[in-house]
């Protein structure tokens, strides 16, 4: 890790991330020579992705993780997040060169199952046998079994169908924004809630939606993987996909900055903040509107 990042105010979990994606999933310090992926699973209190460096041990089609937490006594939050659901990207280096991220389905394994691969494990890495003795649980292990598209079957339609509603609650979600945005304002040009309830009613609602678009285009950056891989004439248009995400992403962050600002108390301030809203969500319909018609096909065979 260089003197750069060290000084640039991240946190170590930021900073392992950063050298991740800039050195196609190698990574100095501790991890060095180390199989890592980077996991990104839904906060399980406040849907906001939460993302992890993590070691895994490759097994066939599937990639196993352990929920160590560097020998705490309390499982990852990451672990809670995909009990709560299963639906983990997974990002990891390429032989092109370059980290990509992949839809999988997470799996606790359980039994004597569990217990075989903790002990290939250990026998693998002996820090791992240090983390359970300082630990003092049963570390969990979990299969991320990543999406395949290799054969359309009923299950390739359902994403579809999954595609499809996904893009529906969050048009009616973003509705329900504007709405409560709305709503806060009287006829006679002041606010209907005392400052701080509005400012906060405001900020949570807001949130809640961002949080929801950006897992949501995180989830479908793992699934444009299988997709590239099943459907190699689909790359341009799921390139401008990805494109538009990074768009959007940027926007969003520059909102939630605005956000945790506060200061909502105000009509004026109010409008500005719908005014600043319907700015990072312009052009979504498009969007949503392009990738159903370009992914959908392909998914009906």
């Amino acid at each position: 890790m260089s003197e750069e990042q060290a000084d640039s105010g991240l946190s170590w979990n930021e900073r392992v991330i950063q050298e991740f994606r800039a050195n196609n999933g190698r990574v100095g310090g501790m991890f060095e020579g180390a199989p890592i992926v980077v996991l990104t699973t839904m906060g399980r209190r406040t849907g906001r992705p939460h993302v992890n460096p993590t070691i895994y041990y490759k097994d066939g089609d599937r990639y196993l993780v352990f929920a160590s937490n560097a020998g705490r006594e309390k499982h990852p939050d990451w672990y809670h997040n995909l009990l709560e659901s299963p639906q983990v990207t997974m990002e990891i280096g390429t032989p092109e060169g370059a980290v990509r991220p992949f839809a999988t389905r997470a799996q606790v394994l359980e039994g004597e199952e569990r217990d075989r691969y903790w002990e290939l494990q250990c026998s693998i890495d002996a820090t791992f046998r240090d983390y359970e003795a300082k630990a003092g649980r049963t570390i969990p292990v979990v299969a991320l079994h990543p999406l395949n598209l290799g054969v359309i079957t009923d299950r390739s339609r359902m994403i579809g169908a999954q595609l499809t509603k996904h893009h529906a609650d969050l048009r009616a979600e973003l509705a329900r924004v504007r709405a409560a945005i709305d709503e806060t304002l009287t006829t006679d040009g002041t606010t209907a809630l005392p400052a701080a309830d509005l400012a906060e009613q405001l900020r949570r609602r807001c949130l809640t939606y961002c949080y929801g678009l950006q897992m949501h285009h995180i989830r479908e950056d793992g699934s444009f993987s299988a997709f590239e891989d099943r459907f190699p004439h689909l790359v341009p248009a799921i390139g401008r996909l990805r494109a538009e995400h990074k768009v959007v992403e940027d926007a969003l962050a520059g909102f939630e900055e605005l956000l945790n600002k506060g200061g909502f108390d105000k009509p004026d301030e109010v409008e500005r903040l719908r005014a600043e809203l319907d700015r990072v969500v312009s052009g979504l319909e498009d969007h949503f509107r392009y990738e159903e018609e370009t992914l959908l096909p392909a998914l009906e065979g």
